[in-house]
């Protein structure tokens, strides 16, 4: 007996994961859980250099400004609620002082220069295709840093604008760097702020776009997180107490999916004994200076020695 209806998903052959793989994750916050999942597990990742980003627009303009080396000036900055802020980044990078901020930013540009110079694999989670412009500059932005909703117009992205952008995102990279892959997927996070028709509109937007733009052949392709969620997961107990968010258990449910779509047989087996690892770093002893635990503390040293040795970027601190 079949209690939900599955989505067919077939294990990648040519374009999989593994613990040489360099992987970075932009976009919405569900890529920060699916990069922690990596983190954890030990791949090489990085993720939102710049902050989550929710629409294709600011995830472009990040990439660009990377790529280009424009790096910030004094006069992009906005000094609001006693803290410097840019509209092109998430909040999280916010400082007390404008030096401090451009530091930072600039050092992300650098930073997010390399990783996608010697990225693999390029992960991006796309949210909304709601957006905001600033009426003063003109411009649409990443984030409101907070300031008077009077200073924003809302607007949707169309299909067409998503596409451009998401192809400029391809085009840029792979000028850069030729042979990495690209991951796209749509955020199971459903933005009900928005309202309820507003955010199917939105997603549908952003799915109707990412389809114009994935294709195998060009080592372009699509995750469907969304689809999991909305039909595999369809029931309130896999969100949390917001109703609005996948909780744990859901995310755990996709990182699952993923991982056997998406990692390689070989790295599967390494990533078991990571999962080792960890589970006995977990472990807290009844006596941790007796000799049973002092033998088990040079047994995991042994096994933790043994998967550096084939994978030195591999730390456990």
């Amino acid at each position: 007996m079949k209690l939900q209806t599955q989505i067919p998903i077939k294990a990648q052959q040519y374009d999989a994961i593994d613990y040489d793989s360099k992987l970075l994750l932009l976009g919405s916050c569900f890529s920060e859980h699916i990069g922690e999942k990596f983190k954890y597990f030990k791949f090489q990742t990085a993720v939102n250099p710049f902050g989550i980003l929710f629409h294709p627009l600011a995830i472009e303009n990040s990439i660009t400004r990377s790529i280009n080396k424009d790096y910030y000036t004094a006069d992009e900055l906005c000094y609001h609620n006693e803290q410097w802020s840019s509209l092109e980044v998430h909040s999280r990078l916010n400082q007390t002082s404008s030096h401090q901020l451009l530091e930072t930013l600039n050092t992300q540009i650098d930073e997010m220069y390399k990783q996608l110079l010697n990225a693999s694999h390029v992960i991006i989670t796309l949210g909304t295709s709601w957006v905001y412009r600033h009426i003063e500059s003109d411009t649409i932005v990443a984030n409101c840093q907070k300031l008077p909703q009077k200073k924003f117009l809302k607007e949707l992205l169309t299909v067409d604008e998503i596409s451009a952008s998401l192809q400029s995102v391809v085009s840029l990279i792979r000028n850069l760097n030729p042979k990495v892959v690209f991951l796209f997927t749509v955020s199971p996070v459903r933005h009900l702020k928005d309202g309820f028709v507003e955010n199917t509109l939105s997603k549908a937007h952003l799915l109707s776009a990412v389809h114009e733009v994935i294709d195998p052949r060009k080592q372009i392709y699509y995750v469907p997180s969304y689809e999991i969620m909305m039909d595999e997961l369809r029931d309130y107990r896999f969100y949390t107490t917001d109703m609005i968010h996948p909780n744990t258990l859901a995310i755990e449910y996709i990182w699952d999916k993923f991982k056997a779509t998406w990692i390689s047989s070989s790295a599967l087996k390494t990533l078991e004994a990571v999962t080792s690892i960890q589970n006995k770093k977990a472990h807290r002893p009844f006596n941790p200076d007796s000799e049973a635990h002092q033998n088990f503390l040079k047994k995991l040293d042994l096994e933790i020695e043994k998967l550096r040795l084939k994978y030195p970027h591999i730390s456990f601190q």
